[in-house]
Formats: C-alpha cells, sequence, structure tokens
C-alpha cells in the first residue's frame, strides 16, 4: 500500500450520482471557504442543472459527484460528470478524441471536473485545506483509473485547483478570456475618456445606432425581477440558439429554479421600443462583500435586429451598471477578442488534464507546450493592441 492510499484510508470517500445526495448546507460552507468561489458552484445551481433536464444523463452529462469524509464531517467535494462528447465545455479537447478514435482507442466516456455550459473561472475542488485538496484529486484520478476512463479534465480552475493539478503533474493547459476591471471611473464618459480616439469614436457610433433605433433600455435586480421578466427573456434566449439552428442547452425549468431559488444573483436587462420588450441580457452576479461584487455576462437574445444591439445589451449597458454600482469586475465569457474593443482586457484561465494513455499523454504534452508558446505570443500580440490611451 503506497503512501497516497495510506492517507486516503483515513477517509470516506463516496461517489455520488445526483447531487441532491450532498447536503446543500455543508456543499455550500465548504464552498465559501475557497479561495475563488462563484455563485455557478452552489449546491442551488448545480442542482437545477440536474432537475431542470439541462445537465442529465440523457444530455450526455452523468453525474459522478465525488466526497471526501472524515468523522462525518464533509471535508471535499468536486462536480465530476461522466462525458459522451464535448460540447458544452468551453476547453476544446475534438482533436484529442479524433486521434484516439485513428488509433482505434476510445475516448468516450471521459471524466470532466467543471459546471456544465458555464466556462466562469472558479474553484472546482472544493476542501478544507491544501492537502485535503490533494487527496481529493488523487482519489478523482484513482477513481477515473479504476473506472477505465481514457482521461479526466478539470476546467477554469482556481489558483488553488492549478496548485493541485500541478502537484499531482496533470498536463496543465492556458485559454484566453476578456474581463473588464473597473478602475473606478465615476460614469461611462469618464471610462470613454481612459480610452483612445479610435476605441471612444467606434463605442459611441454604436451606442448612438441604439437609440437612434429607438431602443431604451430597463432592468432589474434579484427578487424585482417579475415572473413576466423572466418569461421574456427565456423567450429571447431560446430564439437566439433556434436562429443558429441549435436547441438551448438550459430548460424554462432551469430558470424557474434560478428565479426561485437564486434571484440575488442575477440582474436582468431588457431592452423596449415602443414600450414593447424585444431584448434581453442576463448577468450574473457574485457579492463578495459589503463594497464588492463581480458581474458575469452570461445570456442574451433578441426578437428583432437592430445594428450594435448587441454591444449594448450585452457590453455597455452591463458596464454603465458596473460603474454605478461599484461591480470591480465584469467577465466577458468565453471567446470573443471583439471585446477587446470595448475595455475588456485579455486574461489567462486553465485547465488540468489526465489521460490515462501514457503514449497519448505524452503526445499531448508537446502539443500543449507548443499551444502554450502560442498562446503567449498572443497575449503579447493583444497587449499592444490596448485599448486605452498611451501615457505621454
Amino acid at each position: 500500500m503506497n503512501e497516497m492510499q495510506k492517507e486516503l484510508n483515513d477517509y470516506g470517500i463516496q461517489v455520488h450520482t445526483h447531487p441532491g445526495e450532498i447536503a446543500a448546507t455543508a456543499w455550500d460552507q465548504l464552498l465559501a471557504q475557497q479561495d475563488c468561489p462563484t455563485p455557478f458552484m452552489q449546491h442551488a445551481y448545480l442542482q437545477a442543472l440536474h432537475e431542470s433536464g439541462s445537465a442529465t444523463p440523457d444530455s450526455g452529462w452523468t453525474p459522478r459527484f465525488i466526497t471526501l469524509w472524515l468523522k462525518d464531517a464533509l471535508v471535499a467535494a468536486c462536480p465530476l460528470y461522466l462525458k459522451d462528447h464535448s460540447y458544452g465545455e468551453y476547453v476544446f479537447d475534438w482533436a484529442w478524441a479524433n486521434a484516439y478514435q485513428q488509433h482505434g482507442l476510445r475516448y468516450y466516456p471521459k471524466a470532466l471536473i467543471a459546471v456544465p455550459f458555464t466556462p466562469v473561472p472558479g474553484s472546482r475542488l472544493l476542501a478544507v485545506d491544501a492537502p485535503t485538496r490533494q487527496l481529493l484529486l488523487q482519489a478523482v484520478v484513482a477513481w477515473c483509473a479504476e473506472e477505465k476512463l481514457s482521461s479526466m479534465h478539470l476546467l477554469f480552475g482556481s489558483p488553488a485547483d492549478m496548485a493541485a493539478c500541478a502537484k499531482e503533474e496533470l498536463l496543465q493547459r492556458q485559454t484566453v478570456q476578456f474581463h473588464w476591471h473597473n478602475q473606478a471611473w465615476p460614469d461611462f464618459d469618464a471610462f470613454l475618456a481612459s480610452l483612445n480616439q479610435e476605441k471612444r469614436k467606434k463605442i459611441r457610433q454604436e451606442r448612438r445606432k441604439v437609440t437612434e433605433a429607438g431602443v431604451s433600455f430597463r432592468w432589474s435586480l434579484g427578487a424585482a425581477i417579475s415572473s413576466n421578466d423572466w418569461r421574456f427573456f427565456y423567450e429571447c434566449y431560446e430564439r437566439t440558439y433556434l436562429e443558429h439552428g441549435n436547441a438551448p442547452y438550459l430548460t424554462p425549468a432551469f430558470f424557474q429554479s434560478m428565479q426561485t431559488d437564486m434571484a440575488h444573483n442575477w440582474l436582468l436587462f431588457i431592452a423596449e421600443r415602443d414600450g414593447v420588450p424585444m431584448a434581453s441580457s442576463l448577468i450574473g452576479i457574485h457579492h463578495l462583500g459589503e463594497a464588492d461584487a463581480v458581474a458575469y455576462g452570461r445570456y442574451w437574445g433578441a426578437l428583432e435586429r437592430v445594428d450594435c444591439l448587441h454591444f449594448e445589451a450585452c457590453y455597455y449597458q452591463p458596464l454603465q451598471w458596473c460603474m454605478q454600482h461599484g461591480v470591480q469586475r465584469f467577465e466577458g465569457g468565453a471567446q470573443g477578442e471583439h471585446k477587446m474593443a470595448r475595455a475588456l482586457m485579455p486574461t489567462s484561465t486553465h485547465s488540468g488534464h489526465w489521460l490515462a494513455d501514457h503514449r497519448f499523454a505524452q503526445a499531448v504534452a508537446e502539443f500543449l507546450e507548443r499551444e502554450g508558446r502560442g498562446v503567449d505570443n498572443y497575449m503579447a500580440h493583444l497587449d499592444e493592441r490596448n485599448p486605452f490611451k498611451r501615457p505621454d
């Protein structure tokens, strides 16, 4: 018996087929102790994904949440899913799956430590301390090996998560998102004044197009979001997916759960023309303290086409709200280099990967080394296109 097995033998390890098998209070108390907690790792959010039929075995997301217990106390936990595809993840491994297939090997099912359909960086390995987090990751990898899974992937992890991955010698991957940071601008005009002339002019032109189209906005926060507004939002959200030939990932029941169980974590913007709603955007809110918060651009949709409406609904209205309410950061979601023109700056996000086949692990490690150099060059290139005024 090796040292890791001896340590793990001191703990009870459980594998859960439904998040409801874990007490919500215990899960959320553990989450609150982490370095980067987000609303999207709360028990209510994860359970809503399952109960609503959004992330279920039928849609390719089979829950296998893993917990560690010490003297009947929950000391570590993570949301783990068995996946038979790679949709809804935002860290792309299609090339790896194709390489497995070309060599006659099975890539799916694989294991995924992530929040379904939610590319928001944050804590994934919940634990009372760093050594226990390490044991949790060891337990996860051991379980994946016992189940003869091809691989395990931890997506959008926190610094503490990635430190655990490094100690376990998991492969690490870097991707890029675009986040806005509040520099204490008193209003939107002051924010625009900090940008270079080209970007400032572009934003003013885009906002003017929306105003001249007769579109105005109103917002509601938390419990003030009415049931009618929630229903209208879903109509917009669904329409946008269907126009692109896809069914929406999230069901109406999921958003009903958000209204019932997590209303305080949502901010809704509704665009109107002649008093009639015609578009909306839903923003996640995480309250870090009395004077600090983070906002997350999450979902949007429109029933009518208006030039530049997407930029207004998804960036300018939320950024203006963040300035008015002292929100320190706005995360724009996955991909989207165009966000940089709106002063959302490039930010590295990280994932950890374990592959059972040592030959493929070596090949992927070489690929990630090359990709990492490319990402570093890309970040340097983006820095040259900084939208802010250059110092004199």
